[in-house]
């Protein structure tokens, strides 16, 4: 069974999904990704010793602003109001460098994939910004969505959650 794009209508063009009839229902999504770095650029972002000031800090704040700013960014979302964001940055000494989690949750008719992912791929984006003077050559890497809850589609979880 061949399944249809939802953003384009029968005639081909891109148009913003009508979800009112769906019902309100709690939704959350859970995205994923890394920034991977030299040793030495691990360690001064660690230790909270960048000229920039708290990079993991102001990375989460940004994850969460982008968040809330999705429908802003990526053209045929829907504004939403998300009842909770939470961007979580733990260190992975084996890359070197960090792994990004955003969780993002609403009661809605809609699900809250791409506000996820959104918030991974701008802290992800922040951490390269602040330290970049140190290396240009840090990599963004596997953002991806890895579990998503309620809705019509019901659960999704990645098969392979290796961290690292």
């Amino acid at each position: 069974m061949a399944q249809s794009l939802t953003h384009l209508s029968r005639s081909g063009e891109a148009h913003m999904v009508d979800v009112s009839a769906k019902a309100a229902t709690d939704r959350v999504a859970v995205a994923e990704g890394r920034v991977v770095m030299t040793k030495s650029t691990f360690d001064l972002v660690r230790k909270g010793n960048a000229k920039k000031g708290d990079v993991l800090g102001t990375a989460r704040i940004a994850g969460i602003m982008a968040a809330k700013r999705t429908h802003e960014l990526i053209p045929l979302c829907h504004p939403l109001a998300i009842t909770r964001i939470a961007v979580d940055i733990e260190p992975a000494p084996k890359l070197p460098g960090f792994v990004i989690r955003a969780t993002v949750k609403v009661t809605g008719q809609t699900g809250v994939e791409m506000e996820a992912l959104t918030a991974v791929s701008v802290a992800c984006l922040t951490i390269y910004d602040m330290v970049k003077a140190v290396e240009r050559g840090m990599r963004i890497e596997r953002i991806r969505l890895i579990e998503k809850q309620g809705g019509k589609s019901g659960h999704y979880r990645v098969r392979n959650q290796a961290k690292g």
